[in-house]
């Protein structure tokens, strides 16, 4: 047990609402910036801490080489592509990370994008701000309804089901896919039905990926899978920018192919596809799921309880290694 405050360091700003515990038990080096810090400053900061809370913070083997009193990464995100939790787990580092509290939140942009999409909202608006040629007109700016259409959902853990229910509740069909397919009563009580991802491609009208990025989801979404999804149908991506071939992607919209697509996430973040931004038949945020004021502050409070919990000895609720 430490005999005096152990040192953390927050590496961007975030509520402070949701670190008061942090805090009062640690000594905290806040960063309070939105700016990456250089990365010759960010390891001298952490030479001598016992806690990360990683904001969007690359961890690599050469940062934990200037880390050797680390003890505990507590990512604020639920994915953790930036940590590389070999190496970590190797040193018998703890990683963490905050699942739960962005479900809601990510779950409500996912279907603000593709009912964006579908129905030409961002572009309708691109309309009156430009002062484009504009006239109402029955086959003017014509959209998709929700209702009635297939949605496919590519992973279907606590985002995909939350989608599912908001999707249903606009009377959509559902069918989703992952690794282990649910028993068949639990499918029917929920109205979710499972499909091989070949199958579901083939049958949605909307496809929404929410998977973790790992070497088996990278270009889970390429060429292949673009040509066997529906004439007409449409992508939403929420999850990580790499699971999507972008330029696949860029030319099944480019054909027609595709009728749209919906991405808060980029294949190269933060750079973006130049093609992509040239499309109508976009919509475009930038990785934006997590970003309502509620779910910063409970992202934050969960971060501070993991980084408090190993750093007081406990095993933390949301540990992903060791």
């Amino acid at each position: 047990m430490y005999t005096q405050k152990p040192k953390v360091l927050v590496t961007r700003n975030i509520p402070k609402e949701g670190l008061q515990e942090l805090f009062e038990k640690c000594e905290v080096d806040y960063h309070d910036s939105n700016e990456v810090i250089p990365k010759e400053e960010l390891y001298e900061r952490v030479k001598d801490i016992d806690g990360l809370l990683a904001v969007f913070t690359k961890v690599n083997e050469e940062f934990l080489s200037h880390a050797p009193k680390l003890k505990v990464i507590s990512n604020y995100g639920v994915g953790f592509d930036n940590i590389d939790i070999k190496a970590a787990s190797r040193r018998g580092i703890i990683v963490t990370n905050t699942p739960d509290v962005v479900t809601e939140a990510t779950a409500e942009l996912a279907f603000g994008l593709m009912l964006a999409v579908m129905r030409r909202i961002a572009e309708a608006d691109r309309i009156l701000r430009f002062d484009r040629p504009y006239r109402w007109g029955p086959m003017a700016m014509l959209g998709t309804e929700l209702l009635g259409k297939t949605l496919g959902i590519i992973g279907f853990g606590r985002i995909g089901k939350a989608v599912a229910r908001r999707a249903r509740a606009s009377g959509m069909k559902i069918i989703y896919f992952q690794r282990n397919p649910r028993e068949a009563s639990q499918d029917l009580e929920d109205s979710c039905y499972y499909r091989p991802l070949d199958d579901l491609l083939a049958e949605s009208d909307v496809v929404s990926i929410h998977v973790p990025l790992t070497e088996d989801t990278r270009h889970l979404i390429g060429e292949k899978e673009l040509a066997k999804m529906k004439r007409g149908s449409y992508l939403i991506n929420t999850s990580r920018g790499p699971v999507v071939d972008e330029e696949a992607l860029v030319k099944a919209l480019e054909s027609g192919h595709l009728k749209g697509a919906g991405l808060d996430v980029f294949e190269k973040e933060p750079k973006i596809h130049p093609r992509l931004k040239e499309l109508e038949n976009t919509v475009l945020t930038p990785h934006i799921g997590t970003s309502t004021y509620e779910t910063r502050v409970e992202m934050a409070r969960m971060a501070a309880r993991n980084l408090i919990d190993a750093l007081e000895g406990r095993r933390p609720v949301h540990t992903i290694n060791l």
